[in-house]
């Protein structure tokens, strides 16, 4: 695919994915009685505050996407970021409308998103770090534990574990993917502010509810500050 096209492309990915939520007004989140057991205050959830994370996410991507087309609409660089993330912007442009009928589909896209989007946060320039990297970073950083927090919804909804036993393994799943990622990247440390985020959110969730998780999801949200601090060193 030619460059500038692509470019164009990547910025309109972003509006449709930044728009998307006027199709589905007030979500807060998979219906508890979508699933065969309802998931009522599940304890894998993040606190409801914490998805006002989108609100920065869609408005960077249109920045630095907006600035990409603006500014290098033909670089190299952008343009293998761009070909990774135009994918999963496509995917997140539909999410929500499919969340709203079938949480089970939902976690198929929500990985289908994260995916392409970890390849393209690998392919992000080094240059436009504001632009590229860190806009892409904080979005892979959040799929990253809302993929797992999806599955462990689902593990739990559908009866292969209770509660607490399916936040346990997905809040585990998003530590061991994402240390992994950042420690690999060694760089964009808006990744890993994005996994911090979801999992204090976490903690906020079961202060009054489940010590167990609570206390996890802390210890994973510490755990992630080194290889974050490392990053932003590394970019400095």
């Amino acid at each position: 695919m030619s460059r500038i096209p692509t470019a164009i492309l990547a910025f309109i990915s972003a509006m449709l994915f930044a728009l998307s939520p006027l199709l589905v007004p007030g979500f807060g989140g998979f219906d508890p009685d979508r699933f065969p057991i309802p998931q009522n205050n599940p304890p894998v959830q993040p606190a409801g505050y914490a998805f006002a994370i989108w609100g920065v996410i869609y408005l960077w991507l249109i920045a630095g996407l907006g600035f990409g087309l603006w500014r290098r609409r033909d670089d190299p660089a952008w343009h293998a970021m761009r070909l990774a993330l135009i994918p999963s912007l496509l995917t997140g442009a539909v999410w929500l409308p499919v969340a709203l009928q079938s949480p089970i589909w939902a976690t198929v896209l929500i990985w289908a998103m994260l995916v392409p989007a970890l390849l393209a946060l690998f392919r992000s320039p080094r240059q436009d770090r504001w632009a590229a990297a860190l806009p892409v970073g904080l979005y892979a950083g959040w799929l990253s534990a809302a993929s797992c927090v999806s599955l462990g919804l689902l593990a739990a909804g559908y009866g292969y574990a209770d509660e607490t036993t399916a936040a346990l393994v997905a809040l585990f799943l998003a530590l061991v993917l994402a240390s992994g990622v950042q420690n690999q990247l060694r760089r964009a440390p808006s990744y890993g502010i994005g996994v911090i985020w979801a999992l204090a959110a976490v903690v906020v969730q079961n202060l009054t509810q489940d010590i167990t998780v609570a206390a996890l999801a802390a210890g994973g949200a510490l755990a992630m500050i080194l290889p974050t601090f490392k990053a932003w060193r590394a970019s400095r």
